[in-house]
């Protein structure tokens, strides 16, 4: 029975779904990282400045939940999923790169550089991919021939 479960819901996230379930876990146990055990604010002056990094923590608690609930949501409407996970890298580049601009951080650039390609490329990059994209089989291979 269990099995039959965990099947199912396999089958109900795809493969979007896989995604946004892992980023959303990831996410949340990011800021959960900020709560517990906050890092140096270097670099992230420009987010010091209008809130504490509990409260920024939050930023990523918060939109690691909708990208995990998004995750059992249909193709179409699992939209949301993926906004919210663009958020808190998205502000995290911008508040390294206002370092590196200001002069208080110069390996600033190095982070943006990261959180725009490993986390904010990735993001819409799986954002556009589709739920089923099976390749055609030439009509050879399916009468059992080689091509």
């Amino acid at each position: 029975m269990p099995c039959r479960a965990v099947r199912q819901v396999r089958r109900r996230l795809g493969r979007r779904g896989h995604f946004l379930l892992i980023l959303g876990v990831g996410k949340t146990a990011w800021g959960a990282g900020f709560l517990i055990d906050p890092p140096a604010p270097e670099g992230l002056r420009l987010l010091t400045h209008w809130a504490s990094l509990h409260h920024w923590a939050w930023l990523w608690i918060t939109c690691g939940i909708i990208t995990t609930t998004s995750a059992f949501l249909r193709v179409g409407r699992d939209w949301a999923g993926f906004v919210a996970a663009l958020i808190p890298p998205t502000v995290w580049a911008i508040a390294y790169t206002a370092a590196v601009a200001s002069g208080t951080y110069s390996r600033g650039i190095y982070v943006a550089i990261w959180y725009l390609t490993s986390h904010v490329g990735v993001i819409v990059w799986a954002s556009t991919v589709p739920e089923h994209s099976v390749p055609h089989v030439p009509r050879s291979a399916r009468k059992g021939r080689e091509p």
